[in-house]
């Protein structure tokens, strides 16, 4: 799934940075890849999923990190939070998987300061979503 991610990554970095429509990359990303069709097609679809859902990212992002906002974070670190946090909240991956995977991205593309950053913004949305779905079981409206 590394390729996948890898791939879905690369599309998002151009999208985001040369401003280009997802389409075009994919296109231009399908004559020069060099994945595994099963990992392009995977990939395609969690960049396309990653992008539609990137102003709800960007948004848990900068309230997880306001210091930091998505605007002022390199461009590569903004996309794998996207990625990751896509995955997250509608794919439905597993968040230590998620993390562990977005920490790598982090390490292989940008820093390790990034690495450092992305998992405290991850740990940070694991963290909110777990009291919110506890917060949703707590209370049955019962007394005793």
């Amino acid at each position: 799934m590394r390729s996948a991610r890898e791939m879905a990554l690369n599309l998002l970095f151009q999208v985001d940075v040369a401003k280009i429509g997802l389409d075009d990359a994919v296109r231009t990303a399908s004559e020069n890849a060099q994945v595994a069709p099963e990992s392009f097609e995977i990939g395609v679809e969690l960049a396309r999923g990653a992008w539609d859902y990137a102003t709800e990212a960007d948004r848990i992002a900068s309230a997880l990190a306001p210091e930091w906002p998505s605007e002022r974070q390199p461009s590569v670190d903004r996309n794998i939070l996207r990625l990751a946090l896509y995955e997250m909240d509608r794919v439905g991956t597993p968040s230590s998987i998620v993390m562990d995977e977005a920490i790598e991205l982090a390490k292989l593309y940008s820093t390790a300061e990034s690495a450092k950053f992305v998992n405290g913004v991850l740990e940070g949305a694991r963290a909110k979503e777990a009291s919110r779905a506890g917060a949703g079981r707590g209370h049955n409206g019962n007394n005793s």
